[in-house]
């Protein structure tokens, strides 16, 4: 099916080396990972009429934007161009049509506003089809289930990457697009994973939390009557014996990961929530401690369900014990393959049983129980996976650590930047990163989100040290600190710099320079031309 939507050329594999590898033509652009990044920087490339293909790991085409997280967090639209702007205004129009409502009237939708600039949420099937429209329309070569196997450079550049199939992609210019940062990472480019301490970037929400009182940090406590042992002595499951550190101390650990459910509540839409594989209501005894203490009166005090087109959803986080599964990721961004893979599974399995256990378990009133029975998942979503989102919301795994480190100041004070290489908006902010007990109470430690404050970000964070490498941009995993990639790390901003990184890199060949060297004014002239939005109003 994808080879009638993708210019695939296949021509491109010519010759088979004595490793038995597959060598291709050199590309311009060599773009790893199709995220929302990658493929704006590949169309971006194609419209600059350079030769470009975009490899994805797995068989996902849009990660997260595709993968159920459907309720975009813009911060500010206005602070919203180029190619970005252009997919949420397609979506946008097909919301427009009433014959796009099959199983909701559209005027009665609560996602719906005809003034709106753009729709507030919308469905995965959507968002994957003007994907694949805008590849298609230039011809973006795009080649599936090649994870990256190897990196061969010559000197501080990148030369090649081999892939596990055997093929090589040799290129001018590479973009690591991916949420793991896996490219930068075998290229040998400076990073960094988990929090740093509040005193190496003088960042006051940086580093461990602890019991903080003067930030905002909801769901943070379970409360002293929610007994966080068995009869035996032992945590229950999902608590971590582990030390929470000291206050502004820094450590590898990362915002909890979770599934951002689609699921649907119209019945000829809808298949039933059932027990999935391996489920253990045990697994959810903390929840249902919680829950007799803390009585829910609807399912919106348990999970946040924040409503989707033709009466579907994007479920996030709730409760203290919600839909993120607390520590349950932390070997996930340096982890192999086989690593990252049972942690995905582990997480299904954790949050298929969490809706079961909702919708199912007399512990739960059963007001909130028929609620959470209303939803099932949606028959025309995921088709061929089950009806279920293949895509893990990646929330934070490496960061680069490059020219420029973005930082909490650069998103609330330090706002203007002379190389604006795109605008974020939304505030910084952290899920939580680790559940324990402090003085007999299960508390939950890490989360915080501070005020919006748009920010322009500089073209040099999309940069690795020069030493480093020198024909590689990282639009998603770019050189930030734990908080100011808390603001960064928004669906919407990773298009923008994912253009605008593609942009950089053809002006770079097309100057005859590096990208180091590349004349900001000429990127600025190009970006602006493309609709890129680069200066705040304010300015």
């Amino acid at each position: 099916m994808r080879s009638s939507l993708f210019l695939l050329l296949s021509g491109l594999l010519l010759c088979s080396c004595s490793t038995g590898e597959k060598e291709s033509l050199v590309y311009d652009l060599v773009v790893y990972g199709s995220t929302p990044a990658g493929i704006s920087a590949a169309i971006q490339a194609k419209r600059m009429e350079k030769s470009v293909v975009l490899i994805s790991p797995n068989e996902h085409l849009g990660g997260a934007t595709t993968g159920g997280l459907t309720w975009t967090d813009y911060g500010r639209e206005e602070t919203i161009g180029g190619l970005a702007d252009e997919f949420y205004t397609r979506i946008k129009a097909h919301y427009d049509d009433p014959g796009s409502w099959k199983y909701e009237d559209r005027d009665q939708s609560p996602v719906y506003d005809p003034e709106a600039r753009y729709i507030r949420s919308f469905e995965p099937h959507v968002a994957m089809h003007f994907f694949q429209e805008m590849l298609e329309e230039v011809g973006v070569e795009v080649i599936f289930n090649e994870p990256l196997r190897r990196v061969e450079k010559e000197g501080a550049k990148i030369s090649s990457i081999a892939t596990s199939s055997g093929k090589i992609f040799s290129g001018r210019m590479f973009t690591d697009a991916t949420y793991e940062g896996d490219l930068m990472t075998m290229a040998g480019v400076s990073y960094h994973v988990g929090r740093e301490s509040e005193a190496q970037y003088g960042e006051d929400l940086a580093g461990v939390l602890g019991e903080k009182e003067n930030y905002r940090q909801p769901k943070k406590y379970f409360g002293k009557e929610v007994d966080p042992y068995d009869d035996e002595g032992n945590l229950l499951p999902g608590i971590q014996d582990v030390e929470m550190g000291e206050p502004g101390e820094g450590d590898d650990k990362i915002q909890a990961y979770n599934f951002r459910m689609c699921l649907s509540r119209h019945p000829d839409n809808r298949i039933p929530i059932t027990e999935p594989e391996g489920y253990d209501p045990w697994t959810y005894e903390l929840l249902a401690r919680y829950i007799a203490v803390n009585p829910p009166a609807t399912l919106s005090d348990l999970i946040k369900v924040s409503p989707a087109p033709n009466l579907k959803t994007d479920i996030n986080d709730g409760c203290p014990f919600s839909t993120d599964y607390i520590g349950a990721n932390w070997d996930y961004p340096e982890g192999d393959s086989a690593t990252r893979a049972a942690i995905t599974k582990d997480h299904i399995r954790f949050t298929k049983g969490l809706i079961y256990f909702i919708g199912h378990d007399d512990r739960v009133p059963e007001e909130v129980r028929k609620e959470m029975l209303e939803y099932g998942y949606p028959k025309d979503e995921y088709v061929d996976n089950g009806h279920w989102t293949p895509q893990l919301y990646i929330r934070e795994a490496r960061r680069m650590i490059g020219e420029y480190v973005m930082t909490q100041q650069d998103c609330q004070q330090d706002t203007l930047k002379e190389t604006s290489a795109g605008i974020g908006s939304f505030g910084v902010d952290s899920h939580h990163l680790q559940r324990l007990v402090v003085n007999g109470e299960v508390m939950n430690e890490g989360n915080f989100l501070a005020e919006h404050h748009p920010y322009e970000i500089p073209y040099e964070s999309l940069l690795p040290k020069r030493e480093d490498c020198s024909n590689l941009l990282v639009p998603v995993c770019l050189s930030a600190s734990h908080i100011a990639f808390g603001s960064i790390r928004m669906e919407p901003v990773y298009m923008i710099l994912g253009q605008s990184a593609a942009t950089a890199a053809m002006l770079a060949l097309e100057e005859g320079t590096t990208l180091h060297e590349l004349s900001y004014d000429k990127l600025k002239t190009e970006l602006l031309n493309n609709g890129q939005k680069l200066k705040l109003e304010n300015e």
